[in-house]
């Protein structure tokens, strides 16, 4: 067992945790939205419109805070105008990027604000810069958001939507350096700010516009647009063409040719995923660190909206429909990417987790009428306190807790906290697979009271829940007791707890 201590500042506040860190991803691939968010309303799945409510039950438990749609890769052959008016006029389409499947486009622009509404979450709607014009997102914009009269107005009136909707979030373009073009930065630099001039804030609907961003660790990208915007080393607030730019970033546990089994893996294969998703934390410094040089203020947001595993899919499953199961590795995976997500609160907008139902890290898994709550919903609900809290500086204290994984170094146990409405909450994880931890919770100025943990863990790393069995699910936990200065942890290994008390003193 290895032994450490977390110094947890209960009176020294950080910046706030975007809800946003903690925003979801809807692409048109696979069952995501067809058979996930969309069944119909001549489903015998019970309905809103057409919208299964299982998952909107299930998704506003977590406060999901926004939705990014309609993709991905999708968005840059996505043309809205196909996706309004009654559905049994809309032309069909052929999804080319995720299975060559025809889209019928009875999920549009209108079935979407609808979901957002149910779910009491924020749309993010990405714009088709790819294959698609300056004046198509133009005016998608106005559709959605302008009021009083336009010819955009008039349409959205004839379909049924009198009152403009308020949506603020708008990616300009997806993965412009791959899928959304194959463009160089320099170009992809040109078009965001084009694109940016024409979607016009109406009324007092303002944009956050999104410009589309890097790969992984390519920081010249990163630094192409910042160019854009300001200037190196410069006090001069950054021009207004976007307000945040992207980062892509998916946590694999081998080459992208051979990522693995979702399940069928061993301890190797689960230490290397961890090592792949704590440099997350290095990734979001470099980036970060970029646009301070343009920056310093940090008025722009840097904004990862696509984050999270990506396995082989499942045995007899469409591969372009990117289905795998979702383990407790993944769960872990979640858990410390939010404490990261914490420590760069003050540069970090928002991050969006690929995909919310049936893709890659799903929240949600759907078979029929039957749904499952996946190991990775269970850290979102956990959670969820944090969501538009103060972060509190924590320091962790474990030279004992620290696996040597190939070339790198694994620190195996990931803590973060933050405070809201005078209640304290504590993540942390124990990425051991094997050795418990011992850990002491150091708390300084202030003190706890009533504390309360809950535990999500398993006997396995591979297990995972599935229509007929739910194996990985949150519990009371009991590790949990008082010491001089503090709480102490007895940490199970592979397990995520949370601890929550109200702060009494200062």
């Amino acid at each position: 067992m290895s032994t450490a201590t977390a110094i947890i500042n209960l009176d020294i506040e950080g910046p706030t945790i975007s809800r946003h860190l903690y925003g979801h991803f809807a692409e048109h691939l696979g069952r995501c939205v067809y058979g996930g968010f969309w069944v119909g309303e001549d489903s015998p799945v019970p309905n809103e419109g057409g919208i299964r409510l299982d998952v909107v039950e299930a998704l506003r438990a977590l406060d999901i805070p926004n939705l990014r749609w309609p993709g991905g890769c999708f968005a840059d052959e996505y043309h809205w105008q196909d996706g309004i008016g009654p559905r049994e006029r809309r032309p069909r389409m052929v999804n080319t990027h995720w299975g060559n499947v025809e889209e019928n486009n009875h999920f549009g622009t209108h079935e979407f604000m609808a979901l957002c509404e149910l779910l009491g979450a924020e749309p993010y709607i990405s714009g088709n810069v790819g294959s698609g014009t300056v004046r198509e997102m133009s005016e998608w914009v106005e559709y959605l958001t302008r009021d009083g009269d336009s010819p955009m107005v008039r349409l959205r009136k004839e379909n049924g939507r009198e009152e403009p909707w308020r949506v603020t979030y708008w990616g300009i373009g997806n993965e412009t350096w791959g899928c959304g073009g194959n463009m160089r930065a320099e170009y992809s630099a040109d078009l965001a700010r084009q694109y940016a001039t024409y979607c016009r804030d109406h009324g007092d609907n303002k944009l956050y516009r999104i410009a589309s961003g890097a790969s992984d660790a390519d920081y010249k990208w990163t630094e192409t647009l910042m160019q854009q915007i300001s200037c190196f080393g410069c006090e001069a607030t950054p021009k207004t063409f976007f307000q945040g730019l992207s980062v892509h970033y998916y946590t694999l546990a081998g080459p992208w040719e051979a990522k693995g089994s979702a399940t069928g893996f061993d301890t190797d294969d689960y230490y290397r995923t961890m090592v792949s998703a704590r440099r997350i934390d290095r990734i979001l410094t470099g980036h970060s660190t970029v646009m301070d040089v343009y920056d310093p203020h940090r008025t722009v947001g840097l904004v990862l909206d696509e984050w999270g595993t990506w396995w082989d899919v499942e045995p007899g499953t469409d591969p372009g429909f990117l289905f795998q199961q979702n383990t407790l590795r993944d769960a872990l995976v979640a858990s410390t990417h939010f404490d990261i997500f914490h420590k760069h609160a003050a540069r970090l907008h928002m991050a969006n987790i690929a995909q919310t139902v049936n893709v890659l890290q799903a929240m949600i898994l759907t078979d029929g009428d039957r749904l499952v709550r996946t190991p990775t919903y269970h850290v979102f609900e956990m959670n969820k306190g944090h969501q538009d809290a103060t972060s509190l500086p924590v320091h962790v204290r474990a030279e004992g807790a620290r696996r040597r994984v190939g070339d790198a170094e694994l620190d195996t146990l990931s803590a973060s906290a933050s405070i809201k409405d005078g209640k304290v909450l504590i993540s942390v994880s124990n990425l051991d697979a094997d050795e418990p931890a011992d850990l002491l919770l150091d708390l300084r100025g202030g003190t706890l009271a009533g504390p309360t943990a809950r535990i999500l863990t398993a006997d396995r790393l591979q297990a995972h829940n599935t229509p007929g069995a739910t194996t990985v699910a949150p519990r009371e936990f009991d590790g949990l007791s008082d010491a001089a200065g503090g709480l102490r942890l007895t940490l199970p290994p592979h397990s995520f707890v949370t601890v929550q008390a109200a702060l009494t003193q200062h």
